[in-house]
């Protein structure tokens, strides 16, 4: 035969037989009332020995051979002919079967195997070289597809965007790192703390991520602190079935760096027109009331007088102290990193809160790669929220100023190998409304300025962090959570840190 009947692969000396018993074989043109291939081709070839066969039988009768000399003739003649077709069947058949195991074997995407020996100007050998080329072509085009899925993986994986995909009836088929942080999932789309087959029901954030369309602003996290991603939603079929691909961006940095870009402006026209009418005024009412306590005349209505004077003055230095403020707010500046102890920036803190004592319960120390001055004034500000809210007269009418619930400011840290958590405790009144804790102006003391939480908000962001506040869980009063890496991310382009 023209070539080789062999295999090449992971299998070329193994046992053929065991290899076609495993493929599930498809005759050409089987039915119910045609032979198989290698039934009629033997059978052709039994039939065209039956000429010769009939030679032989005429010859002999001519010839009158002795009747055992007829019986050794004949039977070796038919036993010759019958070895002749098995030899030819098999040179026939072999290769066939060799090419069908090689066909089979692409069949079940494993391409190692080759058929042997074949060459050009052959019926078989080109059928031979051109399955052996088709299985070549294969395996190049899946190692090609599979490097491919390796390195969309890899993106995927990488991506700091949310990617997820979901067929139809809404099951989640595809997630990337990213999704399974801001989604709060699994790897498998489970929700994370839920038990496997409890509750079928969708997670909120993914019903809302499903009711979207392109170009939603999708809102995720807690009202303090909300992330807010830009959706893209696009449309692709995998199998035929049709799928839906969700790509989120990130958008929160950008619009609150126009949130306080748009304060900025505010800030500075108020200021400058407000600064324009307050500084004539000041000026004039300090005036009027020098000249007239150099006066003799100390009559009741020139008292009124210097009195309407003094808090005209006095307001408007105060007003001027509280836009001063907001332009400090403003104008924070990017951080000045430096390595320093946990435990050395919160009794430094601690120590500048005189109204009560702070407590500090004892943590192993780490050390932070933050702008020691800022952080110090986030601090500040915090305790100083905290001190005002157990020192605060109705915190003090509801607790009757007992010993077990006497004025508490304590404070704590937490880490893990990626962020450090520095926690304020105090047994005020708790938290009334949260959702405008950070918002500028928003202030529910007499005497405050509305700055103190939203500056240590921006310090903790410029650093990467985080500010939470919330009501405690085990007693009354508020817990203050100032969350910061260990380690600090790249820079943005304005100099602060991702």
């Amino acid at each position: 035969m023209a070539f080789d009947q062999r295999l090449e692969g992971d299998s070329s000396t193994g046992d053929f037989s065991a290899l076609s018993s495993r493929r599930k074989r498809i005759p050409l043109g089987k039915s119910g009332r045609r032979l198989s291939f290698e039934r009629r081709l033997r059978l052709s070839l039994y039939l065209a020995g039956l000429p010769a066969f009939a030679l032989l039988v005429f010859l002999l009768q001519v010839e009158k051979a002795d009747a055992s000399i007829q019986w050794i003739l004949l039977p070796f003649f038919a036993l010759t002919w019958m070895f002749a077709v098995s030899l030819l069947t098999e040179q026939v058949l072999r290769p066939l079967q060799t090419l069908a195991n090689v066909v089979a074997a692409l069949r079940e995407d494993d391409y190692s195997f080759r058929a042997r020996g074949g060459r050009r100007n052959d019926a078989m050998g080109d059928l031979a070289l051109e399955i052996n080329a088709l299985a070549g072509m294969l395996q190049a085009q899946r190692a090609g597809a599979m490097e491919a899925m390796a390195l969309v993986e890899r993106v995927m994986k990488s991506m700091q965007a949310p990617v997820l995909a979901f067929d139809p009836d809404g099951n989640l088929k595809l997630l990337n790192s990213a999704a399974e942080r801001v989604f709060d999932l699994s790897s498998g789309g489970e929700v994370r703390g839920r038990p496997r087959g409890a509750g079928s029901r969708t997670p909120d954030k993914i019903a809302r991520l499903l009711r979207s369309v392109d170009n939603d602003l999708l809102v995720l996290g807690n009202p303090q602190q909300p992330s807010r991603w830009v959706v893209k939603r696009s449309a692709f079929r995998l199998r035929g079935v049709p799928h839906s691909l969700f790509v989120l961006s990130d958008v929160s940095e950008a619009l609150r760096e126009e949130e306080r870009l748009a304060w900025e402006r505010l800030i500075r026209v108020l200021g400058h027109e407000i600064n324009n009418s307050l500084t004539p005024i000041k000026s004039i009412a300090g005036s009027l009331r020098s000249r007239l306590a150099s006066t003799r005349s100390q009559s009741e209505d020139s008292e009124d007088f210097a009195r309407g004077l003094e808090v005209i003055e006095d307001r408007a230095e105060s007003l001027n102290r509280f836009l001063q403020a907001y332009r400090e707010l403003m104008g924070l500046p990017a951080p000045k990193r430096q390595t320093i102890s946990i435990s050395k920036l919160v009794q430094s803190a601690a120590l500048l809160e005189t109204r009560l004592p702070v407590k500090i319960e004892p943590r192993e120390d780490v050390t932070l790669t933050v702008d020691p001055d800022q952080l110090s004034h986030a601090l500040i500000n915090l305790l100083r929220n905290a001190a005002e809210a157990v020192l605060s007269p109705e915190a003090a009418g509801k607790s009757g100023m007992k010993d077990e619930t006497a004025p508490m400011v304590e404070m704590r840290w937490d880490s893990n190998p990626v962020e450090v958590t520095i926690t304020i405790l105090d047994n005020g009144l708790g938290l009334s409304n949260k959702a405008n804790l950070f918002v500028p102006f928003y202030t529910t003391k007499p005497g405050g300025t509305g700055i103190g939480l939203v500056l240590a908000q921006q310090i903790a962001v410029a650093h990467g962090g985080s500010v939470r506040l919330s009501n405690r869980v085990d007693t009354r009063g508020c817990k203050a959570e100032l969350t910061l890496p260990r380690f600090p991310s790249p820079r943005n382009h304005d100099g602060s840190y991702r």
